[in-house]
């Protein structure tokens, strides 16, 4: 008879290094773990939030995240022995989401990589090929003489994205689609953050180099290899991947036993303008008609486009009527007027997510889910505590509610750190 063949995983704390966390609401203030570093994305919450929530949930098997960001919870969940389904609406950060936790054969991308560096390191396409139906200001000469590339950083960054598109295999083009994407923000004229994106001081004086192009994705490329090969023994390297607006395909997840996200925030910032760069340029959005697309799938926590804002009627003495009913009264001080009908209607859809899980979840599932308060006009909308209120009309008791951090107000409201974060742990009734 033959010996038991033992496999030896990569443990959950050998990726995190056991670093100590600020808080698990977020990974602003800790160290940046492999993988994190591929396209920093510093509104996840931390990996140990996963893990906490798997200990305490017991035998768990499968997890869902309908709001995927970065990949946190898929990543963590395969490290944890987890197989997680993920659902996220920006294109960009599902293939992110993808190249991070699908399997590879490390040599076929090693040359996928060196295919690319052949044919496209030094060499120039035309961007007016690429960006036909892109804002003008994408490439020099830009509008009123600003713009986001030069047209030599561009005709680099395209000579790339050409060559990775005509690579065989679809990880290994996934993969380097997303390094090159992960490049265009560092190439730009431009700084992009939580608060949107602004022009870098003094770019024209300091222009980037199309050389730098070839730098980056080169640097990157070699990061990631080195993150896949040193970390491809995960306990779970199963997945599920979907792409599109989570209150239309949450029903076609499969069944699991706990939910992990944080949903966007009821702040009234698109988050896909934080992406707008890298949905272009990559070809994810070729014109106004799908960037619309794209911006209407998106849950409605912001007023940044018209569209339809209809939701149910609060429940009469809920905590969301009397919120409502107080943003009502200084109606002529929101600085947007359909304020108060966006957060109606985005209490309708983190209702519509939460129905959706209770199908989803096996008896006694729990959702972990990360959210954060707003305040408009001095009046403050305490989404943790509506939505814990709201739980048992979508099928969940709530466990507890645990603020994780104070989070800093907009300049509007006085800047403080004054807007609670909280998590909130539901279990399936």
């Amino acid at each position: 008879m033959a010996p038991a063949v033992s496999t030896a995983y990569v443990a959950f704390e050998e990726w995190t290094g056991r670093r100590d966390v600020p808080t698990l609401g977020t990974n602003a203030g800790a160290p940046t773990l492999p993988f994190q570093g591929w396209r920093r994305f510093k509104e996840a919450f931390a990996p140990e939030l996963v893990r906490l929530a798997i200990e305490e949930t017991g035998r768990v098997e499968r997890v869902i995240d309908p709001f995927g960001g970065s990949g946190t919870t898929a990543l963590a969940a395969q490290f944890l022995g987890v197989r997680p389904s993920t659902i996220e609406v920006n294109p960009f950060l599902a293939d992110l989401i993808e190249a991070k936790i699908a399997r590879y054969e490390i040599d076929a991308v090693v040359r996928g990589f060196t295919q690319v560096v052949e044919l496209a390191h030094g060499k120039s396409r035309d961007p007016a090929e690429f960006l036909t139906n892109a804002p003008p200001t994408f490439v020099e000469p830009g509008v009123n003489d600003r713009y986001l590339f030069s047209k030599d950083v561009a005709a680099r960054f395209f000579a790339y994205r050409s060559a990775i598109e005509g690579l065989e295999g679809a990880p290994t083009r996934r993969l380097l689609k997303v390094l090159l994407g992960a490049t265009a923000v560092p190439a730009s004229n431009a700084l992009v953050s939580g608060k949107g994106r602004r022009y870098r001081r003094h770019w024209k004086e300091t222009p980037v180099r199309a050389a730098a192009i070839d730098e980056m994705f080169e640097h990157g490329v070699l990061s990631a290899l080195f993150d896949l090969r040193r970390f491809e023994a995960r306990r779970c390297r199963d997945y599920e991947v979907l792409r599109g607006d989570a209150r239309a395909r949450l029903a076609e997840i499969e069944p699991a036993d706990m939910a992990i996200f944080s949903p966007p925030y009821p702040n009234s910032f698109d988050y896909t303008d934080v992406y707008n760069i890298e949905l272009w340029m990559m070809g994810y959005l070729n014109g106004a008609a799908e960037n619309r697309r794209l911006r209407e799938a998106t849950l409605r926590s912001h007023v940044q486009i018209k569209r339809d804002l209809s939701a149910q009627a609060p429940l009469p003495g809920s905590l969301l009527e009397r919120t409502l009913g107080a943003l009502a009264t200084v109606q002529a001080k929101l600085w947007n007027p359909d304020i108060t009908a966006m957060i109606a209607a985005y209490f309708d859809d983190i209702g519509a997510i939460l129905t959706g899980l209770s199908v989803r979840l096996r008896e006694c599932g729990r959702v972990y889910m990360v959210v954060g308060d707003s305040r408009y006009a001095g009046v403050d909308v305490p989404v943790a505590a509506i939505l814990a209120e709201q739980a048992p009309n979508h099928g969940f008791e709530l466990v507890r509610a645990e603020p994780f951090r104070s989070m800093r107000a907009s300049p509007q409201q006085g800047g403080g750190h004054e807007l609670s974060e909280t998590l909130l742990v539901l279990a399936r009734g």
